[in-house]
């Protein structure tokens, strides 16, 4: 009896681990248009019980990269993240650029975080340039040759998986990501063009086709042991 109920224990666990699995891959896929947004991946695991586990990573790789002609959108090549200061005064980490003004004039998120230091675009302005290595350059009647009025920093982490995930496709530094390290020297920006999510549709559908079929499996199994520990109770009495 003892038996029986630890295997209906044990499906029943794994069932529940499976669906969490299809809860990250359906979450991902949700995200498909969100820009730069990185994919979640789910990574179960038995331990010495013979339960199944899991824990949630993210793939940092890359997202694919394409034109948009939008002034004020820019996309990273390469790895790194945009530090800005949410409205409620927290640094935070984006690779989502598609960026705009306030009415004072404020490079920002769409969601009001504040690029960098704080890049303010004169009134005047009638066009801006984005350098490679981040300089902003504005543009306007009595400044043909353009000048600098900011520069939009790049960081790095030792390790990207201990970053904590914020809304808006934001990350959050921790002690396991370690400080946020500024890239001097490098070209990584791209003006006019945006990064998009690096979830592959491929990938999804069949690790969804596969789950499907594991909890499928996984329910019949609990269904079967069940009948049969009930046999045995009537058997008893």
């Amino acid at each position: 009896m003892n038996n029986l109920q630890g295997i209906i224990a044990k499906s029943v666990n794994n069932a529940k681990v499976q669906m969490e699995k299809l809860g990250v891959i359906s979450g991902a896929a949700a995200n498909y248009n969100t820009g730069a947004y990185k994919t979640p991946r789910f990574e179960a695991y038995i331990m010495a019980d013979g339960r199944l586990a899991g824990t949630q990573r993210y793939d940092y790789s890359q997202g694919s990269i394409y034109k948009t002609n939008r002034e004020l959108d820019v996309a990273i090549q390469g790895q790194g993240f945009v530090p800005v200061t949410t409205k409620e005064g927290k640094v935070a980490y984006t690779r989502n650029l598609a960026l705009t003004t306030t009415n004072e004039g404020l490079l920002v998120m769409e969601d009001g975080s504040v690029v960098g230091a704080g890049i303010k675009i004169p009134i005047e302005s009638t066009k801006i340039h984005i350098t490679p290595e981040g300089k902003v350059i504005s543009y306007d009647p009595q400044h043909k040759t353009g000048i600098e009025i900011g520069k939009i920093p790049l960081v790095k982490f030792r390790n990207y998986e201990g970053l904590e995930q914020g809304d808006y496709n934001k990350v959050y530094e921790t002690e396991e990501s370690g400080k946020p390290i500024l890239v001097s020297n490098h070209t990584s920006f791209c003006q006019y063009n945006l990064e998009r999510s690096n979830m592959n549709w491929f990938d999804t559908v069949n690790e969804t086709l596969r789950l499907n079929a594991s909890l499928t499996a996984s329910t019949r199994i609990i269904k079967f042991v069940n009948e049969i520990y009930e046999q045995a109770i009537n058997l008893q009495q």
